[in-house]
């Protein structure tokens, strides 16, 4: 569905952040990108949704060349992007900025209600809150209404930003059976995410990037063969 090859992407002129990193998001899978801080993993995601052009490189979605679209016309193509960063509007109540979500296609109300309660269906404590101001809510729930927001358009490919980040261990748990029932809907999930065994655990593929590069893929097995060994060296520095 979604191919990233040779592309190298930077913020400042003459730095590259990404240098030749070519993945592979198959259809219908979860694919998980780990790698320490600096890595290049949210600069990954940034450049196949626009907000930054690659130097070089092509990203393909769907077998077509996408690396100079707009954010905008890929969110119509399909793909959704939670970004680290939360990305919902504080002073909006959680249904507003769900339905804000889905402004593809707002002109049709009868969809529009339809994805409303699909989304409430699988965020169930949203809809117990759906009044409720978004700087109200707890860290957990905001990063509900975030992947809610998100998927209020159906995409077919979903790209995540460290979804666990500084949520305690027992949301974590819930934000990861979430993710795993987006994807057996059917939609393609690409993630980046610090949290290595829950990322491991939720994959069916997976890439370690370092420094910019890919330093090794596999299938999910040959990551949990070999986690020890992939924290040791690429996350503790020893």
């Amino acid at each position: 569905m979604l191919s990233l090859e040779k592309v190298t992407s930077g913020y400042i002129a003459g730095i590259d952040i990404l240098r030749d990193v070519s993945i592979e998001v198959k259809k219908g899978a979860v694919t998980g990108v780990i790698g320490p801080n600096g890595a290049g993993k949210s600069t990954m995601l940034k450049t196949v949704f626009g907000f930054m052009h690659p130097r070089s490189g092509r990203i393909l979605f769907e077998g077509r060349e996408v690396q100079n679209y707009p954010y905008d016309r890929l969110k119509q193509m399909g793909i959704s992007f939670m970004l680290q960063e939360h990305s919902v509007f504080p002073q909006l109540n959680v249904q507003d900025n769900l339905l804000l979500g889905a402004w593809t296609f707002r002109k049709d109300r009868s969809i529009v209600k339809q994805r409303l309660k699909e989304v409430y269906d699988l965020f169930p404590m949203l809809l117990e809150r759906h009044t409720q101001k978004a700087n109200h809510l707890s860290g957990g729930l905001l990063r509900m209404l975030c992947i809610g927001k998100e998927i209020m358009t159906k995409p077919k490919l979903l790209m995540l930003d460290e979804p666990s980040a500084g949520l305690a261990p027992k949301v974590v748990t819930e934000i990861y059976a979430l993710i795993r029932k987006i994807a057996e809907s059917g939609t393609t999930i690409l993630l980046v995410d610090q949290n290595i065994m829950k990322a491991v655990e939720v994959s069916d593929y997976m890439y370690l990037l370092e420094m910019g590069q890919v330093k090794q893929h596999g299938a999910k097995k040959e990551f949990e063969k070999s986690i020890r060994d992939i924290i040791r060296d690429s996350f503790t520095g020893s």
